[in-house]
């Protein structure tokens, strides 16, 4: 067996996931051993957000996660152009955790 065949990763999705969750706003918060993230709706006028999901992982695996992101935005930005981080307006809480667990 080859070297990739055996590192290689099934992955199952079901249906119902496989939709996605639409998400404009998130919530990152953190303790010593996890990072939580809530990603949320927010609709126009409307002074409350609906969290649609939550992702709890540990620090390692949020690392990877940012790293992985990063990555992935230039490998967009290249192909497409920069994106614009919308004039200021910053929908995704990524500065000070506004809760521990």
């Amino acid at each position: 067996m080859e070297n990739n065949q055996k590192n290689q990763l099934n992955i199952e999705i079901n249906d119902e996931v496989s939709q996605g969750t639409y998400s404009n706003l998130a919530i990152i918060t953190h303790s010593p051993n996890e990072f939580i993230v809530d990603f949320a709706q927010m609709m126009p006028g409307t002074p409350k957000a609906k969290v649609r999901s939550r992702v709890i992982m540990n620090p390692v695996n949020a690392k990877r996660l940012y790293k992985a992101l990063a990555e992935n935005i230039a490998k967009y930005e290249q192909q497409f152009g920069t994106i614009s981080d919308g004039g200021g307006i910053a929908p995704f809480n990524m500065g000070i955790p506004t809760a521990r667990a």
